[in-house]
Formats: C-alpha cells, sequence, structure tokens
C-alpha cells in the first residue's frame, strides 16, 4: 500500500502546511504549474515526486519533468497532465488517447477547481487537487491524499490548508 499526496498549482509556492503533508506520504505527485524549480527541491528533500509540468512552467521544469506522466502504482495505471479537463470534457489534445487507451487514474490540474469524479464510460476516476499555491483566483488552498493498494484507492481526503481573502 503507498499513501500518495496530490498537488497541483503551486505557483512557485510551497509552505509548512504542504510540507506537513509531504512528510506523511510515501509518495508526492504534482499536476503541474510547479511554479520553480525550488519547489520540486523541497519535496524531493522529504519524498520521491512524480510530476508534469505545467503551462506557467519554465524551461528548467520543463527538462525535469515530462508534459504526460503515465506509470503503474501498485496495480493502478495513472496519467497525470497539467491541462487534461474531465470527464465528457477532456482536452483536444488528450481526448483520442484517452478513450483508446485511458487510465484507472486520469490526473490533471489548471482549473485550480478541486473534482473528484468517474467517467463511467471509460471506466476511470478522474482527480483534480486544486490548487495548493496562492496566485490564483481559488479561494480555497486545496490538495488530495489517498491510499493505493493494488488496483484500489483508498482513504481519500480532501486537504483545504486555508480560505484565501
Amino acid at each position: 500500500m503507498k499513501k500518495i499526496l496530490l498537488l497541483s498549482d503551486t505557483h512557485g509556492f510551497i509552505d509548512e502546511q504542504i510540507l506537513k503533508f509531504v512528510k506523511l506520504a510515501d509518495e508526492v505527485w504534482h499536476a503541474g504549474d510547479i511554479g520553480n524549480i525550488a519547489v520540486a527541491d523541497e519535496i524531493l528533500k522529504y519524498k520521491p515526486l512524480k510530476a508534469v509540468y505545467g503551462n506557467i512552467d519554465d524551461t528548467i521544469l520543463r527538462a525535469e519533468f515530462p508534459l504526460d506522466n503515465r506509470f503503474m502504482c501498485e496495480d493502478l495505471s495513472v496519467w497525470i497532465t497539467h491541462i487534461g479537463g474531465y470527464p465528457n470534457h477532456y482536452d483536444a489534445r488528450i481526448r483520442q488517447e484517452i478513450k483508446e487507451n485511458p487510465p484507472m487514474l486520469f490526473i490533471s490540474g489548471h482549473s485550480h477547481i478541486l473534482k473528484v469524479m468517474s467517467d463511467k464510460k471509460l471506466n476511470l476516476l478522474h482527480m483534480n487537487p486544486g490548487a495548493a499555491g496562492k496566485s490564483g483566483f481559488h479561494t480555497v488552498r486545496t490538495m488530495l491524499r489517498f491510499s493505493i493498494s493494488g488496483k484500489d484507492i483508498k482513504d481519500l481526503e480532501i486537504i483545504e490548508l486555508e480560505t484565501r481573502k
């Protein structure tokens, strides 16, 4: 069983509120708009990081992380991309691929809107952890954490860090 912390849209910001949860995870997954390499380096001081670059990320982050990250965690197939959309509204760039080769868990960021929903047509679960950073229109900083055991996602929890004014 692996404990996962899922975040997105940090936009160059990381603090003790985030790091407290990083330290409790087995792995951290970041769905893009990391903001700068210092954020990734800070996470990597504590835990392994699987990430993708987002639309605001510079050439350093684009050299370090892929646009799409497809991998297995336990027996669960995972696909992380920054701009991916959500069930029935997938981004045009990935629409054909997700229909032909759907993962069991599809993760995207970009919208700053936390979403967890199933796609019954493709038999997958979609997650968007919202935004953990302080830049953007979101009013609450959010992340997700969950465990993966075999093909099962368990103990899914929404983490609300703070309400922004």
